[in-house]
């Protein structure tokens, strides 16, 4: 039987993951929180009030900028404080809704990052608007949730000789019990967690992002290049569309799958 093992969100584009005893989704907005905020390179130009989809690369990200793994946060939706922990200095505390906050952050980001951050960056937000490595594709991409099958993360472990973080994935949903990439069966299908229908959209590919080990900011592998020579792609994971309004939570049975 395939449950649900773990749950996250992911507050700020490349920063930490935050685990959810109970992941809310809605049909109209995806995962309330996740992926709210991005902090956008210095060189970037992004219209919060007019926001259109950028590729990752114009923002801070695992993929170029591995010392963000470094780092710990927190941030509290409900007071919009944003903690920033680095190592066993004092944390840095600010409130992102305010432009003193975010002038903060930026500025701490801007000697952090250094000339990679091409200036200062800028914490950016927009209603409505998500920033999802699938934002490009489309505005139900932008919605989408990742899940991860923690089966094929094993399958591709014993590959290539050693364990492999799961967080490497920033997925939002982790299963267990199913068979190493059975996920990639539900394009186009319907599945059902906890009640919440989701569709399949497309897999996920990796990019280097993953080859950053999440404890100890350094990248120690190549994992795109181990899943394309081992498995015939570079995907590992999927995203999908939700159906419904709910909630999830760790131990939920997965049904799996049905045609439409």
């Amino acid at each position: 039987m395939a449950v649900v093992s773990d749950l996250f969100r992911y507050p700020i584009k490349g920063l930490t993951p935050e685990r959810m005893s109970v992941l809310t989704l809605t049909r109209a907005g995806g995962i309330p929180f996740d992926r709210e905020y991005a902090l956008a390179l210095g060189s970037t130009c992004f219209d919060t009030q007019r926001p259109e989809p950028l590729d990752k690369g114009f923002f801070l990200m695992l993929r170029n900028n591995e010392d963000l793994a470094a780092l710990s946060t927190t941030y509290d939706p409900a007071t919009r404080m944003l903690t920033i922990h680095r190592g066993p200095e004092p944390p840095i505390q600010a409130d992102v809704s305010t432009e003193s906050g975010r002038e903060t952050v930026e500025t701490f980001f801007e000697t952090y990052i250094g000339e990679a951050a091409q200036g200062r960056p800028k914490l950016v937000q927009a209603r409505g608007h998500k920033f999802t490595d699938a934002s490009v594709v489309s505005p139900v991409f932008m919605r989408s949730v990742s899940i991860i099958n923690m089966a094929s993360v094993h399958a591709l472990e014993k590959k290539v000789g050693r364990p492999l973080h799961k967080l490497r994935f920033r997925g939002n949903i982790y299963i267990d019990g199913l068979d190493p990439w059975q996920e990639f069966d539900w394009l186009d299908r319907e599945i059902e967690i906890g009640g919440v229908r989701l569709r399949g959209l497309a897999r996920t590919p990796r990019c280097g992002a993953v080859n950053v080990n999440p404890q100890t900011a350094v990248r120690d592998e190549n994992l795109p290049k181990a899943i394309m020579q081992n498995f015939g792609h570079t995907d590992l994971g999927v995203f999908m569309e939700v159906l419904d309004d709910g909630d999830i939570v760790a131990g939920d049975t997965v049904v799996t799958p049905y045609l439409v």
